[in-house]
């Protein structure tokens, strides 16, 4: 099978329309009336004008009315496009942030050159050799962090674990691979978990890695996590799918306008793991590369597929290159699961006056069968076999992560006190945090608070708001914003996510997911599926 990379980079070039081009009377004025206003606006207007710019933006509007994954990509975006193929760049490794004037640590990557030299989450970057950085921003300091694999750079920056210090060290740039697979463990005594979050070139050798490594600590069944796995290489989508099905097995078709663009892809090898019973992890996040496989699983009946419906992204895209380094990414087919379906779920093709689309309705959605003859539908993701309903974040929550609240007193806690896998958010250590928000400012208005305003105007319409003022009050006392209130009334689940962000300073990302599985809902019922042979066995048809 030839390599795919994150998009399909297939060979024949790309037709005008259907056979040959046709350049009519109307392309033809188009073309001219298109070059009249670049001549006309570049000769006459009043300011100097930056005719690339313009030919750039022209050619970014040509594309806006098509699909959101057909785009110019210029020479400007070409670095970004390379690590979204490779997983690769070259830097240091870590997540920076802005924190008023200045830029500090956010997340240095577990053995990258940040890693090395012992910067820590919450140290504050002073200068990069002599460029002092206060006031700069993250995007410049991130641009003087990366350069070339090799070269060399002085930092000076003050310590969290001391603020009274300045320290100063040389770092060397490296390669830094994003791995696609930040963790894989046990969530069970025998069941293994894998969580994969992106299909980058290679990663199949990640994945195979972990399952030989599981299959020797006594793996009897294999948990996959694809939930927030945005896809990317097809031709890894297929070596990975190849890992659990027959050779020979059909995992994904394409079929274009173009009939040199239509494909079928077969597993080649033999399954390292062809009988092990196999959940796969979907979520609304889960798109391309990700539903490939889920498909290709779920159609040939080899894994049950637990959590939402996918994304829904059945269309391909295919980089032309266009100039010395440009690439036009462009949607030349759709993708086809064994069964048939395409999972496309919206329909770009009929837009309405504003340019919005629609999801294609449940009712237009076709029925297909799987191997075994279970019901499967097109046209809207993959449907799990068993639907779990998600778990979100309380708005309150979400905006302690916004405003970086959490982050800072992790940050402090963890750069004073010492490691610990045990470790737990005890109520006293809560208090803390509590007395610690006491006097930070935080604009908040909760998802209630408004709807309750929105009443109280439709009241006053309807002349309903005299006769209703005492209850209004009441209601307006009882959900009147209160931070302190609001940090007890959410205590529960702001706990799991402050312990897995200390968690994560002193462990990494793989320490942090690993603690995360004790709360994943979605894994546990995995383990329960995994482990009840029959429940399995019948989910799949057999």
């Amino acid at each position: 099978m030839r390599r795919l990379f994150l998009l399909i980079l297939l060979a024949p070039a790309l037709a005008w329309g259907q056979g040959e081009a046709k350049w009519d009377y109307r392309l033809g004025k188009s073309m001219e009336e298109l070059m009249a206003v670049f001549r006309e606006a570049n000769l006459y207007y009043v300011d100097s004008t930056n005719p690339e710019r313009m030919l750039k933006a022209a050619a970014k509007a040509m594309l806006s009315g098509l699909d959101p994954y057909t785009v110019y990509l210029s020479d400007d975006d070409m670095a970004d496009f390379e690590t979204l193929i490779t997983g690769k760049y070259a830097g240091v490794g870590a997540m920076i942030r802005q924190k008023g004037d200045w830029v500090e640590i956010s997340e240095p990557k577990r053995g990258t050159p940040s890693d090395k030299a012992g910067l820590k989450a919450g140290d504050r970057l002073l200068y990069i050799n002599d460029t002092d950085l206060k006031g700069l921003g993250s995007e410049k300091v991130s641009s003087l962090l990366r350069g070339e694999p090799g070269t060399f750079f002085v930092l000076k920056y003050r310590p969290l674990a001391d603020t009274a210090k300045t320290k100063e060290v040389t770092i060397k740039r490296e390669t830094i691979t994003q791995p696609s697979v930040p963790y894989f463990g046990y969530a069970a005594d025998s069941v293994g978990y894998i969580r994969f979050d992106s299909f980058t070139e290679d990663c199949s050798k990640e994945v195979r890695e972990a399952i030989v490594q599981l299959g020797e600590g006594g793996m009897k069944a294999l948990i996959l996590d694809l939930t927030s796995n945005g896809g990317g290489s097809v031709g890894e989508a297929i070596n990975i799918a190849s890992f659990f099905l027959p050779r020979g097995s059909e995992v994904v078709s394409l079929r274009g306008k173009i009939k040199e663009m239509d494909a079928k892809y077969t597993t080649k090898n033999a399954p390292i793991e062809p009988t092990i019973p196999l959940a796969v992890l979907m979520g609304r996040e889960s798109a391309s590369a990700s539903e490939i496989l889920a498909g290709a699983l779920q159609d040939l009946d080899r894994a049950v597929i637990i959590g939402e419906r996918s994304f829904g992204k059945g269309l391909v895209q295919s980089p032309r290159q266009i100039g010395s380094n440009s690439i036009l990414k462009v949607t030349t087919a759709k993708y086809y699961t064994p069964s048939g379906r395409c999972i496309q779920a919206l329909d770009y093709t009929h837009r309405r006056e504003d340019g919005s689309v629609d999801s294609i309705p449940e009712v237009m959605r076709k029925v297909f069968t799987t191997k075994n003859g279970r019901i499967v539908k097109d046209g809207g993701g993959i449907d799990p076999d068993i639907y779990i309903s998600p778990e979100f974040l309380a708005n309150f929550t979400g905006l302690l992560l916004a405003y970086g609240y959490l982050e800072d007193f992790a940050n402090q806690y963890a750069a004073h006190n010492t490691h610990s896998k045990e470790f737990r958010v005890t109520d006293a250590l809560y208090d803390d945090f509590i007395e610690f928000m006491r006097h930070k400012e935080m604009r908040y208005e909760s998802a209630t608070a408004v709807k309750f305003e929105e009443l109280r105007q439709w009241a006053e319409r309807e002349k309903y708001a005299e006769r209703l003022t005492e209850e209004f009050a009441a209601i307006e006392r009882k959900i009147k914003e209160d931070k302190i209130k609001e940090l007890n009334t959410f205590s529960k689940e702001i706990k799991n996510v402050l312990e897995n962000e200390i968690i994560r300073r002193w462990y990494y990302e793989w320490g942090a997911i690993e603690r995360s599985l004790e709360q994943n809902k979605e894994v546990k019922r995995a383990v329960e599926i995994l482990e009840d042979k029959a429940e399995y066995e019948k989910l799949l048809g057999r």
